[in-house]
């Protein structure tokens, strides 16, 4: 009997356990394909972009877009230098508060031109680089107000048909050679690959930047459009790379930490006033340990201030005011010789971190990314370089050239940016570059000096044409990935720009204009025909246009072209893709009607 109970003990328990187990069993079974059910739609939620077009391509082709033949009228002979968003004919409707009037302000939709810009009577096709340097066409850029005024100090002289571009500027009687020479004293790095790019604030004619090319070092000379100087239409003239921009009430359009230089020479910016604003936006484009060199006012003091229409004790107090703002920012004295005086941004953060919630600037919030630049205003505080990036400093970034092929660190900062992503595009560029070439000639000839790549990524169009006789401004949309400080990184220069927007830059002033997608990206917000008339009014007559895009949108673009007078032939890209397309366009000379004189 005890056996007997203690079996049937033994076997209750055991169903005892085998009810909970099933249940549980159920439960588990019921759960996992609850979770099935939740990665599968999730599953979709993510990779379906992937997935769809392969169906979408096998089942059905998407027409491409079509749109009417239509010509565009020329403008009249007035409006030959046109420039949209920096119009001296608007100026009037703003304020005079830090010539805040200079700043970019583009018309509204219902005054935007849809006509073709002339150039002006007796226009020649430019000179070739690089005798360009020297000499322009004065049909080309006919300013007499500048030669008028500035002959005396060697910017440029009238001979015959041609202006003629000795070297001179106000701060180097001797030329820019001699001047170059002894600041490359001053900074070793000028001369072996440490520095590479630089900004000019107030360039001039660009004398400082067209010599700096021969020296390895790649400048962005910027001035604001003016009513008679057009100083950086005479730049882009000399195949110069050069940017219409002020330092005024908005940040530069260049990211921050980018340049390796930065230089003033008697640029006429009130480096003092308003709290040191404009040095602060200095600060922040200059990348750890790269240097701020002025000249002129009040450097030399002693020797100069007879001629500047002041004292000597007012020299002295802005020299100094200028010595304190720059060391509360981390700048430190670094050499002064002669005219010239150069100042060193902090290489780490051992001086930032001295900084206290009573020093003056402050350190800037969080509030604002350092690197927005479009449109942002300028603040009264200091941008303190990430700790994150240890390889921004100047002195711990590859020399030039080896920094071209060299994956930045920033570029971990870019959405679904890595260093193999990188050396992806890098190759890829090549290959395409070298298509390119079968296809227009032209291109690593003198016919092309001023390039730019209207929507670049990493800059790997520009890298592949490194060994090309062009230079080329890269341009980042403000509205996409921001990869513009990668750029910087690889020794190429670039700006942020909206494409639904006119450029900062005078007509005629590019020999090539490069996009890849752009309509693709941007389709939904910019209107075709504006974007293409922008592009038309930039480039110099008988420039090229190389587009690669959709084929979706290659007819109609390639309507548009006709109607602005281009000549284009499609081609097939280097890989015969079916769904991309290249347009090679050139564009026509032509001189305005008798009428529109």
């Amino acid at each position: 009997m005890k056996n007997k109970d203690t079996k049937s003990s033994a076997y209750h328990d055991t169903s005892s356990r085998i009810i909970p187990m099933t249940l549980m069993l159920i439960v588990l079974c019921g759960f996992s394909f609850y979770l099935g059910g939740i990665y599968f739609s999730e599953k979709n939620r993510f990779f379906k972009q992937d997935v769809a077009p392969a169906i979408l391509h096998e089942q059905s082709v998407v027409a491409p877009l079509r749109i009417d033949s239509v010509e565009f009228p020329e403008c009249s002979s007035d409006l030959q230098d046109y420039t949209p968003c920096t119009d001296p004919k608007r100026w009037k409707k703003y304020g005079n508060y830090r010539l805040s009037f200079m700043e970019r302000r583009c018309p509204p939709m219902v005054e935007r031109k849809e006509c073709l810009v002339p150039p002006p009577a007796g226009y020649k096709v430019p000179i070739r680089w690089p005798k360009s340097r020297d000499q322009c066409w004065y049909r080309n850029v006919p300013y007499d107000w500048i030669n008028n005024q500035k002959s005396n100090q060697h910017w440029l002289r009238k001979e015959g048909e041609k202006f003629i571009f000795p070297g001179g500027g106000t701060m180097f009687p001797n030329g820019v050679g001699a001047y170059v020479d002894l600041m490359q004293d001053l900074i070793p790095g000028m001369k072996n690959g440490t520095i590479r790019t630089a900004i000019d604030t107030g360039c001039g004619v660009a004398s400082w930047g067209g010599d700096l090319l021969d020296r390895g070092i790649l400048t962005v000379s910027l001035a604001p459009r003016d009513n008679h100087e057009a100083q950086v239409q005479f730049a882009l003239e000399r195949g110069i790379p050069a940017i219409l921009g002020i330092i005024s009430t908005q940040r530069l359009p260049f990211p921050s930490n980018s340049f390796d230089m930065a230089h003033c020479s008697r640029c006429l910016i009130p480096w003092t006033e308003f709290d040191g604003i404009y040095l602060l936006e200095i600060h922040r484009i200059l990348r750890p340990g790269g240097f701020w060199v002025l000249s002129g006012p009040p450097v030399n003091y002693e020797n100069r201030w007879r001629g500047w229409n002041t004292t000597v004790e007012e020299q002295k107090a802005n020299f100094d005011k200028i010595k304190k703002l720059l060391t509360s920012m981390c700048f430190k004295l670094y050499q002064i010789k002669d005219d010239i005086a150069v100042w060193q941004k902090s290489v780490d953060n051992s001086c930032y971190d001295q900084l206290n919630s009573s020093s003056f600037p402050p350190k800037c919030d969080d509030s604002m990314d350092p690197d927005s630049a479009w449109y942002i205003p300028l603040r009264t505080c200091l941008n303190v370089p990430s700790q994150k990036l240890k390889k921004l400093a100047l002195k711990s970034a590859p020399r030039w050239p080896k920094r071209l092929h060299m994956a930045p660190e920033r570029v971990a900062m870019v959405p679904g940016g890595n260093s193999g992503g990188f050396k992806h595009d890098d190759s890829k560029w090549k290959v395409r570059v070298k298509h390119y070439k079968t296809l227009l000639p032209a291109l690593g000839s003198d016919k092309i000096r001023n390039v730019m790549d209207m929507n670049t990524l990493y800059g790997g169009f520009a890298a592949a044409l490194i060994s090309y006789p062009v230079w080329v401004m890269n341009v980042v949309s403000s509205y996409g990935p921001n990869s513009l400080g990668v750029v910087y990184d690889r020794g190429l220069i670039g700006t942020y720009h909206d494409w639904c927007e006119a450029f900062s830059t005078y007509p005629r002033t590019y020999d090539l204009l490069h996009f890849d997608g752009l309509f693709t990206a941007e389709s939904h917000r910019c209107e075709m025909k504006y974007v293409l008339l922008e592009m038309d009014r930039i480039l110099r007559p008988n420039g090229y246009v190389i587009i690669r895009e959709s084929n979706y949108f290659v007819y109609a673009i390639a309507s548009i072209a006709n109607g602005i007078r281009w000549d284009c032939q499609k081609h097939d890209t280097e890989y015969n893709v079916e769904k991309e397309k290249l347009l090679i366009c050139q564009k026509k000379l032509w001189y305005a009607k008798q009428g529109q004189q």
